[in-house]
C-alpha cells in the first residue's frame, strides 16, 4: 500500500515538474496538468522500457564521451514523448529537448530525494 502511494505521489510531483519546464525555458510547452500527467507517464514508460536498450546499444559512444552521450539519450526520450503525445506537449527541436530534459531531470532528482525522505521508514 505504501509503495503504491509513493509511486502516485512521485507521478503527481513529476507532472508538476513538467509544468515547471515551460516556465523556465520557452522551447517546451505543456497545455495543462492533465497533459502533464500523461506526459510524465509516457516519459516514465520510455525511460523504463526504451532507455536501457539505448544505453546498452550506445555504450561505446557513451564511454568515449565520458558519459556525456547520456544527455543525448535523455533528450531523445523527452523528444519522443512529445512526438507521441502531439497536442498539448510540444518541444521546439532537439536543443529544446536537451534543455528541457536537463531541467526535468534536475527537478526529478529533487523530487526523488524528497519522496524518499517523506516515505522513509520510521525508526522505533
Amino acid at each position: 500500500m505504501l509503495a503504491r502511494m509513493k509511486l502516485l505521489v512521485r507521478w503527481f510531483l513529476l507532472a508538476a515538474a513538467l509544468l515547471l519546464v515551460p516556465q523556465i525555458y520557452g522551447g517546451v510547452t505543456v497545455a495543462n496538468y492533465s497533459t502533464a500527467l500523461v506526459a510524465a507517464l509516457v516519459l516514465g514508460l520510455f525511460n523504463t522500457l526504451v532507455r536501457p536498450l539505448l544505453v546498452l546499444l550506445t555504450l561505446p559512444v557513451t564511454l568515449l564521451t565520458l558519459g556525456l552521450f547520456l544527455f543525448v539519450i535523455n533528450a531523445l526520450m523527452f523528444w519522443a514523448a512529445a512526438s507521441v503525445l502531439g497536442e498539448g506537449f510540444n518541444v521546439a527541436g532537439f536543443g529544446a529537448a536537451l534543455i528541457g530534459s536537463v531541467i526535468y531531470s534536475l527537478a526529478g532528482m529533487v523530487i526523488d530525494v524528497a519522496v524518499e525522505r517523506v516515505f522513509a521508514p520510521n525508526p522505533a
